[in-house]
């Protein structure tokens, strides 16, 4: 059974583990899905990408190696998912990126 957090004020801290945990799921599986949307392209809009996810579950309780984390995420090895579907991001895209990410500055 899973436990709701205490609320710190933010209403998402209502959200049941159970249904945020469903939610996570969806979007790993839509990244795994869209791989065609590059790490460096949601870097650049949002400031965060798969690798970001595998960091997380590992700050969040994940026993595994990072390795492992981004395994998990990816749905396979990274080294093979970067093989199959990564491309070598362009200049546009690294300066997008450095730029989004200033804006994560105080966000953990």
């Amino acid at each position: 059974m899973s436990e709701t957090p205490e609320p710190s004020g933010d209403p998402l801290d209502t959200l049941p583990d159970a249904v945020a945990a469903a939610a996570f799921r969806k979007l790993v599986r839509h990244l795994r899905h869209r791989h065609d949307a590059q790490n460096i392209d949601l870097m650049g809009l949002a400031g965060f990408c798969r690798n970001c996810l595998a960091d997380w579950i590992r700050e969040a309780g994940f026993e595994g190696d990072k390795a492992q984390a981004r395994e998990l995420i990816h749905g396979m090895r990274q080294e093979e998912w970067k093989a199959q579907h990564q491309n070598d991001a362009t200049p546009e895209q690294l300066a997008r990126m450095e730029a989004s990410m200033a804006l994560n500055e105080g966000m953990h």
